[in-house]
C-alpha cells in the first residue's frame, strides 16, 4: 500500500507541475514550459494508473484532483500573485474536507 501512495504523490506532484508549465508556457508561446505540460500530464497519468492498482478510482481520482487543486491555488497565490481572498480559503477547505470525507468513505480505508 505504501507504494500506491507514493504513485498517487508522484503523481500529484507532476500534475503540479505540468499545470504550473502552463502558466509558464505562455499560451504555447514559449517551446519548454509547453513540452513540459504533456510530459508532465503524461507521467501524471502513468503514475496515477500505478496507484489505481490498490485505490478504488473514486478515490484515487478525488486525492489526485483536490490536493492538486490545494497545491495549485497555493502556487497562484504565493508565487504568481493571485487574489486571496476569505471565500477562496473557505472553498479550499471544502475540497480538503470532500477530499477527507471520500477517502473515509472507502471500503479498505487506504
Amino acid at each position: 500500500m505504501i507504494q500506491a501512495w507514493l504513485f498517487l504523490i508522484l503523481a500529484i506532484l507532476l500534475e503540479v507541475a505540468g499545470t504550473t508549465a502552463m502558466k509558464f508556457s505562455d499560451g504555447f508561446s514559449k517551446l519548454l514550459p509547453s513540452v513540459l505540460i504533456f510530459v508532465c500530464y503524461a507521467l501524471s497519468f502513468i503514475a496515477l494508473t500505478f496507484a489505481l492498482k490498490k485505490f478504488e478510482m473514486g478515490i484515487a481520482y478525488a486525492i489526485w484532483a483536490g490536493i492538486g487543486t490545494v497545491l495549485i491555488t497555493a502556487i497562484g497565490i504565493i508565487y504568481f500573485k493571485e487574489s486571496a481572498n476569505l471565500l477562496k480559503f473557505g472553498s479550499i477547505l471544502l475540497v480538503i474536507i470532500g477530499v477527507i470525507g471520500l477517502h473515509l468513505s472507502a471500503t479498505n480505508h487506504t
